[in-house]
């Protein structure tokens, strides 16, 4: 679920409509190509800042946004949070960044490095289209666990984010939180399965129903709030 809260659908039969935001054009002009001559993917349009993607975005509803993070006025983490319709795939140049952290907590589905291959660009669509998540749990974890730390360093502001966090915890049950821990330890729903005794299909279950109560996109940001309401804590803390 978008970061407002509303429910995003998974891609509907058909070609994966994608639109690109990016403020440069080679770079841009890049992506379309690569896009657009694979079978089921349809390149519905491109902007080169936050304010005329947003624009965009609603004239066209594609499936899936291919966002910069760095553009002109309007950037790719406040477009981002205003996106509620489509599933955003975020372009940076940086791994292991606050950046990726904030595409992440505003809603985005994942990240894809600039660099990546063709290949991985055009598997970075499809997946997200599909209603996934781009990042491994594990990954997500250890991005999680370098860079959290670093964001809101005022203890004030800390303070508020984790016991907001804690607050929309309470809502689960605890079978749920078990789900939750081990979802943000990067375990697996086969791994949390057989940890619980319990099948995959009620994994998926559970954490269809604590997205559900938390307002969640999807494991993602399930993840970044078990992080910040201290559920899980980051090696060595």
């Amino acid at each position: 679920m978008a970061a407002g809260g509303r429910a995003v659908s998974e891609a509907a039969p058909g070609p994966v409509r994608v639109f690109i935001a990016d403020d440069q054009p080679l770079m841009r002009q890049g992506f379309r190509m690569i896009l657009s001559s694979q079978p089921g993917i349809e390149v519905v349009g491109e902007a080169e800042d936050g304010l005329s993607a947003l624009d965009g975005v609603e004239r066209t509803r594609p499936d899936v946004v291919l966002m910069d993070i760095r553009m002109p006025g309007l950037d790719g983490i406040e477009a981002t949070k205003q996106i509620r319709e489509a599933r955003v795939l975020i372009l940076t140049t940086f791994g292991h960044d606050e950046y990726v952290v904030e595409a992440l907590m505003a809603g985005a589905s994942g990240f894809l490095l600039k660099d990546a291959t063709p290949e991985e660009l055009v598997h970075a669509v499809r997946v997200v289209a599909n209603g996934e998540s781009l990042l491994a749990p594990a990954v997500t974890t250890t991005l999680l666990a370098q860079v959290l730390p670093t964001l809101g360093q005022a203890p004030a502001g800390e303070s508020a984010r984790s016991g907001a966090s804690r607050e929309m915890l309470s809502q689960l049950t605890d079978r749920e939180l078990e789900v939750l821990k081990l979802l943000a330890k990067g375990w697996s729903n086969a791994e949390i399965a057989t940890e619980l005794y319990i099948s995959e299909a009620t994994v998926k279950t559970h954490v269809s129903h604590l997205l559900s109560k938390l307002g969640l996109r999807d494991r993602v940001q399930a993840v970044v709030l078990a992080f910040e309401a201290g559920l899980v804590k980051p090696k060595g803390r």
